[in-house]
C-alpha cells in the first residue's frame, strides 16, 4: 500500500509540474546549472558541447509511472553557446513501469544539417522525425576520445529516483513560446 501511495503522490507532482510552466529567467538558470553538472559529471564535457553545432538542454525532465507513465520537461536550446529558443519535451508509454524520477537531458547536434532539420521542424519526435543516440562511456573515460557516428547524440544524467526503462525514444520536442 506504501509503494502505491508513493507513485500517486509522485504522479500528483508530476501532473503539479505540468500546470507550472517555468519563465525563461527559471530555465536559463536550471540550463546553466545542468551544463555545470554536466561537465562534473562527463569528462569533457565543456568541450564536447563546444563542438557541437547545438544542443538542447533539459535541466529537469520529470517522469512517473505504474503500469502508464509520463514525462515532461523544459528546457533551451542553444547554439555558439548561447540560448536560441525555448521547447518541451513530453512523452507517454505504457507497458511494464514503476516509480517515479527527475533526470537532466542534453541532446547534442553534432552535424550543421541534424541541427537545421530540427529547427526547420514544427515539433519533433525522437524516434519517428529523428533517431538519437544515447551515449555510452566509462568511468573516467574522457567523452571526446569517442568516435560518435550518428548526427544527435543524447545524455541522460543526474538520475534521482528509481524508474525501471530508460530511453529517449518516443519523446516529442515542441518549441515554446517563451
Amino acid at each position: 500500500m506504501k509503494k502505491i501511495s508513493g507513485i500517486l503522490l509522485a504522479l500528483f507532482i508530476l501532473s503539479a509540474q505540468l500546470l507550472q510552466a517555468a519563465s525563461k529567467e527559471e530555465i536559463d538558470i536550471e540550463v546553466k546549472a545542468a551544463i555545470e553538472k554536466f561537465d562534473k559529471e562527463v569528462k569533457g564535457g565543456s568541450e564536447f558541447l563546444r563542438k557541437a553545432k547545438g544542443y538542447l538542454v533539459f535541466p529537469n525532465v520529470y517522469k512517473a509511472g505504474f503500469g502508464i507513465g509520463g514525462e515532461y520537461g523544459e528546457g533551451a536550446l542553444l547554439v555558439g553557446g548561447k540560448i536560441v529558443g525555448y521547447y518541451n519535451t513530453v512523452a507517454a508509454s505504457y507497458g511494464f513501469q514503476i516509480g517515479a524520477q527527475r533526470k537532466s537531458v542534453i541532446i547534442a547536434f553534432l552535424t550543421q544539417k541534424a541541427l537545421d532539420d530540427f529547427q526547420k521542424s514544427d515539433g519533433w519526435k525522437i524516434g519517428a522525425d529523428a533517431s538519437v543516440a544515447l551515449a555510452k562511456w566509462g568511468v573516467g573515460e574522457d567523452i571526446n576520445t569517442i568516435d560518435f557516428k550518428d548526427p544527435v547524440v543524447g545524455f541522460v544524467f543526474g538520475n534521482e529516483g528509481l524508474m525501471y526503462n530508460l530511453t529517449l525514444e518516443g519523446s516529442k520536442i515542441t518549441k515554446l513560446d517563451k
